[in-house]
Parts: structure tokens; sequence; C-alpha cells
């Protein structure tokens, strides 16, 4: 019995799905666009940029950028705490690429929520 050719390639063989499943959640561009505006971010003013994401899911969301290598996440021995985000050098390199999607989606906003409407979504 032949597989299907998708079921053979599994998400860590094949680098697009790999790296797409990442940018599947709303959160993480939002989080990349917040993070290219300024050197350095902490939590709290992150959280705001982005008044939607619960706390959880920002920290969940940093988390899996910081695991991919796109954000440094840095601890300063303060009283309290304080700990900044920022983008490495790889997560800036995918910035024009995150940029040139949200050009797309803005200029293709009408036609889609048309189309919707027409498909009854």
């Amino acid at each position: 019995m032949i597989e299907k050719k998708s079921k053979l390639i599994s998400d860590t063989q094949c680098p697009v799905r790999y790296v797409l499943d990442r940018f599947g959640d709303k959160w993480s561009v939002l989080v990349i666009f917040e993070l290219n505006k300024v050197e350095k971010l902490r939590f709290n003013k992150l959280q705001k940029a982005i008044p939607d994401v619960s706390q959880k899911m920002l920290t969940k969301t940093l988390r899996n950028l910081e695991a991919d290598g796109l954000v440094n996440r840095t601890i300063y021995p303060e009283i309290p705490p304080r700990v900044e985000y920022n983008l490495t050098k790889m997560g800036s390199s995918l910035v024009p690429h995150v940029c040139d999607l949200a050009g797309w989606a803005n200029a293709n906003f009408p036609n889609i929520k048309k189309a919707r409407e027409a498909y009854g979504k």
C-alpha cells in the first residue's frame, strides 16, 4: 500500500511546514511586529501593545519564539526582577517577510472580505 505523500513528510522534515506552524497562531506575528518597533521591550509594555492577548498566551508565544531563536529574553538580577525581550538577528531578518505578508493582507482585505461575505462566512 502506498502512503499519501503528506503522511511521509512530517512537520519536522518539511522546513516550510515546520516554520509556518509557529505562525499559525495569531500572536506570534503581532509580537514580532511590536518587538521590531523598539530595541527591547518589557513584558508589561508588550502586553499593553497587544491588549487582547492574555498573559498566559503572551508568555507561551514569547517562549515559543525564544525556542525558535527569534526572540531573546534577558533577565536582570534586580529586585523586583526585570525581564526584557528583543528580536534576535534571525528574528529581525523575518520582519521584511512578515511586513510583505501584512501588506498583501491589507491590499487584498476588501476583496477577501467581499468573497467571504458572498460565500456566506
